[in-house]
């Protein structure tokens, strides 16, 4: 497999339509994608379905689009379903605005390989469990989606590694 992808073909811009439909549809996969995972028990915390589309829509089309489906899938989701909870929702807005910025930058300057997904996954991760681990100081808190949504976080890096790779012609 080719390491040499172009991912980013441009960054889209707040003044574009384009950036506000592309982050629509990223904000309706995170509105189904946990629909679906929170059918199992415990699905929303073992499978993390909340940041998937938020790491593809960064990663792709730049942090911009990342940013609005980062903010506006958690709000849209805890409206519409109570899920995620509201007491949940800081964690959860640090986690995937971190996501958008990193993907959206990796994106943007790193060449694109497994290696560059794993990077932007990890580095919300490590802000996420820092912002957690400073709320409360519970240490097995802040690591709960390692501990628990390590499945959620394989299928981040190698999903979103797969599916990047069958959208980069778009």
């Amino acid at each position: 497999m080719s390491n040499t992808i172009a991912i980013q073909k441009e960054q889209y811009g707040f003044g574009q339509m384009r950036t506000y439909l592309a982050a629509g549809l990223f904000i309706i996969g995170n509105i189904a994608l946990p629909q679906l995972c929170h059918l199992m028990p415990n699905g929303g915390l073992i499978f993390l379905p909340i940041y998937f589309f938020t790491l593809i829509g960064a990663f792709k089309y730049g942090w911009k689009v990342g940013l609005l489906t980062a903010i506006l899938s958690p709000l849209v989701n805890c409206a519409l379903f109570g899920m995620p909870p509201v007491a949940s929702l800081p964690a959860i807005l640090v986690k995937s605005i971190s996501l958008a910025i990193a993907a959206g930058v990796i994106g943007k300057y790193m060449k694109f390989s497994i290696w560059s997904v794993a990077l932007a996954v990890l580095a919300y991760q490590l802000v996420g469990m820092t912002f957690e681990f400073l709320t409360d100081f519970n240490l097995m808190h802040a690591l709960q989606d390692v501990r628990i949504g390590w499945p959620g976080i394989l299928i981040q890096i190698v999903g979103g590694y797969f599916l990047l790779r069958a959208i980069s012609k778009w």
